[in-house]
């Protein structure tokens, strides 16, 4: 899953309010909102989140990156346990060093999907680990920076439509318990005079064609 079908769609719907979006590595995906210069910004979690509104989005399965040629290379999936007597490549805050760490021989690494499927590279494979931990992407913003077009936006993310929006005024009313009960017994009683009705009708006519007999 990507944002872009998301900014794609605030394009269309906002073009009076175009976003400007920026990719930014792990290590840095919070100093945007903590210095005031982006509005929004979707993180891996955890952060710290105090003083930011969070809306969970999609969970993303970590792999291990290996070499190519490594002998494991070929596995549809892996576990940790599998990885036990593999080194691990010297960690850096640059994913894109770290596969190049990894296609160099140094070890195997453990990113999300998305970090290795943004770094991919012919001479590294990403194998799905089926016992690490997940991670969770979420949309987050400043409390202070809340307003009605930062909710639109939420509101895109989460599918809504324009006229579903959080504070659009044409949205339907709920409607009232007591005045849907209400209805229904109308409706249940008119039901039931129409069939006591038709069985009036019924007798009568059955009545007029014993007398019709008898003559």
């Amino acid at each position: 899953m990507s944002p872009a079908k998301w900014l794609r769609a605030w394009g269309e719907r906002r073009a009076d309010l175009p976003l400007e979006a920026v990719r930014v590595e792990q290590h840095e995906q919070a100093d945007g909102l903590a210095s005031g210069d982006v509005d929004l910004a979707f993180v891996r979690l955890p952060i710290d989140t105090d003083g930011l509104n969070v809306v969970p989005l999609w969970e993303e399965t970590p792999v291990a990156v290996l070499p190519s040629e490594h002998p494991l290379a070929d596995r549809a999936t892996l576990t940790l346990a599998d990885l036990d007597d593999e080194p691990l490549a010297p960690q850096q805050p640059d994913p894109a060093m770290i596969v190049e760490l990894v296609a160099a021989g140094t070890g195997y690494a453990v990113l999300p999907h998305g970090v290795a499927r943004l770094h991919h590279r012919k001479d590294v494979v990403a194998i799905p680990l089926s016992d690490a931990p997940i991670t969770r992407i979420a949309l987050v913003w400043r409390i202070e920076r809340d307003d009605d077009d930062i909710q639109e936006f939420v509101a895109v993310v989460r599918g809504r439509t324009a006229r579903s929006s959080r504070g659009a005024t044409d949205e339907a009313p709920a409607a009232d318990p007591k005045a849907t009960r209400a209805a229904k017994r109308a409706t249940a009683q008119r039901t039931t005079a129409k069939q006591a009705a038709a069985k009036q009708s019924a007798k009568r006519a059955s009545r007029a064609r014993s007398r019709r007999r008898g003559r």
